[in-house]
């Protein structure tokens, strides 16, 4: 494994263990995590890995083979937000929020490897954060129930790294199973496994890396956030899953608040719909899955005009497929950048990617990314 490779590299000697931590792709549910809405995220086959092993005193070592000039010293004792920036903030963030739960762990030397393309919108930062607390935990002989570490490594992104995102990505990298998607609600935390194999229905999921790059913390996803927030404050409702009806907010005069309403509301409904639609007693089909294309396309053209945060390379892509025969297609993350998830016929594959990748070359644009995306298992132990 690279990350063992690199760990013997950097640090002379064999790890104790090593940890993969999925990235996630979200089928449905999206600006809708921190509304207390519902999500339906599913675990990929690529994450982060991280090799680590104890070492004496209060310091954390951490290295990158994506980040080759760095190797950072992290003091435990005097850990805050703040203390630590760049890639390293987000596992020194975890062994801080650790500690502020009451489960301190140990000295530690970390060596990362990562098969996520990063800034994709495949939320490698919540992979990094969860690969991390099961090294942590492990390494210390603390333990700490998944559910709990979901919390904890949200704490540390929001907190420690002051990226203002949900919990719906740790929830998908600590919870997911194999074949499924996990339905989160968000507001009571309580999870369920929704099958999902489109395989079975002779469908595939491809996801669309754009390149065009994907920063949470330049200040668009937050002002979304507090634009949703002041539309629940205006409404009078502790936030916007509250509403099911539309026609509760005429009091909201704000033509962007009411938008971005729309936006979340809608995109509620649409995953409960396709949950619907993986539980049905007639099980997967060709049907179920064209109407959850189209689901996708509906949620796409919602994020793109009412909570606008899509961008061009994703609009582009998503037309693309859509007229190669793709079932349906949208932009999937935070916005702004990042990476599309595409629904196809099994046949349509090659021709969706041949699509997308002309319409790329006729806007001048580098040539997108491919990655099979097919529905996998949590964070766990892979070797040691």
């Amino acid at each position: 494994m690279r990350a063992a490779s690199l760990f013997r590299e950097r640090f002379g000697g064999e790890p104790d263990g090593v940890w993969l931590a999925p990235g996630r792709a979200n089928l449905m549910g999206e600006h809708t995590d921190y509304n207390d809405g519902f999500v339906l995220p599913f675990a990929l086959g690529q994450g982060i890995t991280v090799a680590a092993a104890r070492r004496n005193g209060r310091r954390l070592t951490l290295c990158s083979r994506q980040e080759p000039a760095d190797v950072v010293e992290v003091d435990l004792d005097g850990l805050a937000p703040g203390r630590v920036t760049g890639w390293a903030a987000y596992p020194a963030g975890v062994a801080w929020a650790l500690a502020e739960a009451g489960q301190s762990g140990p000295g530690a030397c970390l060596a990362f490897d990562s098969d996520l393309p990063v800034g994709a919108g495949l939320s490698s930062s919540a992979a990094l954060e969860c690969a991390t607390a099961l090294a942590l935990t492990s390494l210390g002989g603390l333990d700490v129930p998944r559910t709990e570490l979901v919390t904890i490594a949200r704490r540390a992104e929001n907190e420690f790294a002051g990226v203002p995102t949900g919990i719906m990505d740790q929830s998908a990298s600590l919870l997911c199973r194999a074949g499924h998607a996990l339905l989160l609600d968000c507001r009571s935390l309580e999870t369920s496994q929704v099958p999902f194999d489109p395989a079975a229905a002779d469908a595939g999921l491809l996801l669309i890396n754009t390149r065009a790059r994907h920063e949470l913390a330049d200040g668009e996803y937050g002002q979304r956030r507090a634009e949703c927030e002041e539309a629940a404050r205006r409404l009078g409702i502790p936030s916007l899953r509250s509403l099911t009806d539309l026609a509760d907010t005429d009091s909201l005069t704000d033509p962007v608040l009411r938008r971005r309403v729309r936006h979340v509301v809608t995109d509620n409904q649409r995953v409960l719909e396709v949950v619907a639609l993986l539980r049905a007693p007639s099980g997967p089909s060709a049907d179920t899955f064209r109407k959850i294309g189209r689901l996708l396309t509906q949620a796409h053209a919602s994020l793109r005009d009412d909570f606008e945060v899509s961008w061009p390379e994703a609009d582009v892509a998503v037309e693309a497929a859509l007229a190669s025969g793709a079932a349906g297609a949208r932009m999937i993350g935070g916005g702004f950048g990042g990476s599309v998830l595409v629904l196809v016929p099994a046949a349509a594959g090659v021709p969706a990617r041949d699509a997308v990748t002309a319409a790329f070359a006729r806007h001048g644009w580098s040539a997108p990314e491919f990655l099979v995306a097919v529905p996998a298992d949590s964070a766990r132990k892979v070797s040691g």
